[in-house]
């Protein structure tokens, strides 16, 4: 290996390295607000890819359908919990059954017509990213006080309805999306394709909005507190199940923007989700799972670890990716301080 193929390999590496850094940061904030390890996300990811995809080509995705089963079930399940306190069912049917009367007539009408790539991103990501507070509504508030197993035990539970249902709704073919740009740009050795000028922009623009959401605004700040604090957060009032599904929504919101900018890159199916997410779990893990600039760290270095390990054992890839974590948690655990937990 010589130093432009080095040079091309951690280029690769770090495109994919943004798309894990993205699933790191929703898993970690999901993970320390509602203390759930959101397996699903990946699934997320590729349902978002697969309906950008059936968008660009004119059909409708019957992910919709999907959305306004979930947005139906969630609401019964919200006024089902809000029974004693009525006041609160209005506010539950504009949550729950709003994004899928939005939704729902609007891509019927627009996806026959050939919206455009913008469009199509657009209504992939308005379709996609509301399925996730509906979950945490559905399988994961009536939960709230269970233990991290429990919790974990229902996130894969949820995975694998997800996985079915993708099945049934996308069918076992795999598709790619058609790219944002088809421009290349050459420095030095390097041919850097538009797209992945895309992902990195992109990438540093929902950093950048999360950072200022985090530090400047007032919900963000109840956000970290409750991140912080949750026994603390619900004492000054900060309700609990409204941060999970805030949390819930932006996790939601990263996945379905990491399906429409990673579709363009590689085949999806129904089940791709799986690898994708858990490559940013490694991610989340190796940094923690309580902070974020360590969360991206370790993505970028999962995504050049992955490059280079396709390049001399292509047929290890995974295997070495996965395994790389186990010296981080090692060291981790030797370095770090003893702490007790509840189980």
């Amino acid at each position: 290996m010589d130093a432009s193929i080095l040079l091309i390999l951690v280029q690769d590496g770090l495109v994919n390295g943004a798309i894990y850094a993205l699933l790191a940061l929703s898993l970690v904030l999901v993970f320390t607000v509602t203390r759930v390890l959101f397996i699903p996300q990946g699934e997320l990811v590729a349902f978002a890819a697969l309906t950008y995809s059936t968008l660009a080509e004119g059909h409708v995705p019957a992910s919709i359908f999907l959305l306004a089963g979930l947005g139906a079930t969630a609401c019964l399940r919200g006024l089902w919990d809000a029974r004693a306190t009525r006041n609160k069912y209005g506010k539950i049917l504009f949550g729950t059954l709003g994004p899928p009367a939005v939704v729902v007539p609007l891509t019927l009408w627009l996806a026959p017509r050939h919206p455009g790539l913008a469009v199509s991103a657009l209504l992939a990501v308005a379709t996609v990213a509301p399925m996730a507070p509906a979950l945490y509504r559905i399988a994961f508030a009536p939960l709230a006080s269970a233990s991290i197993l429990t919790l974990l035990i229902a996130a894969v539970s949820v995975r694998f309805a997800m996985v079915g249902i993708g099945l049934v709704i996308f069918g076992p073919e795999g598709t790619r999306g058609i790219g944002f740009s088809d421009a290349f740009f050459t420095v030095g050795p390097l041919t850097i394709p538009g797209q992945a000028i895309w992902i990195w922009i992109v990438t540093f623009a929902l950093m950048l909005a999360l950072a200022i959401f985090f530090g400047r605004t007032l919900i963000g700040r109840a956000l970290r507190a409750t991140a912080i604090n949750r026994l603390g957060a619900q004492l000054v009032g900060i309700p609990a199940e409204g941060a999970g599904r805030l949390a819930f929504t932006l996790a939601g919101a990263i996945g379905a923007i990491s399906g429409v900018l990673v579709a363009p890159l590689t085949t999806i199916y129904y089940d791709t989700g799986f690898l994708i997410g858990l490559k940013g779990f490694v991610a989340a893990i190796a940094g923690g799972l309580v902070g974020y600039p360590a969360a991206v760290i370790a993505a970028l270095a999962v995504g050049i670890v992955e490059s280079v390990s396709s390049f001399w054992a292509s047929a290890y890839k995974e295997v070495i990716v996965f395994t790389a974590v186990l010296p981080v948690l090692l060291v981790r655990s030797l370095l770090g301080p003893p702490s007790e937990h509840d189980e």
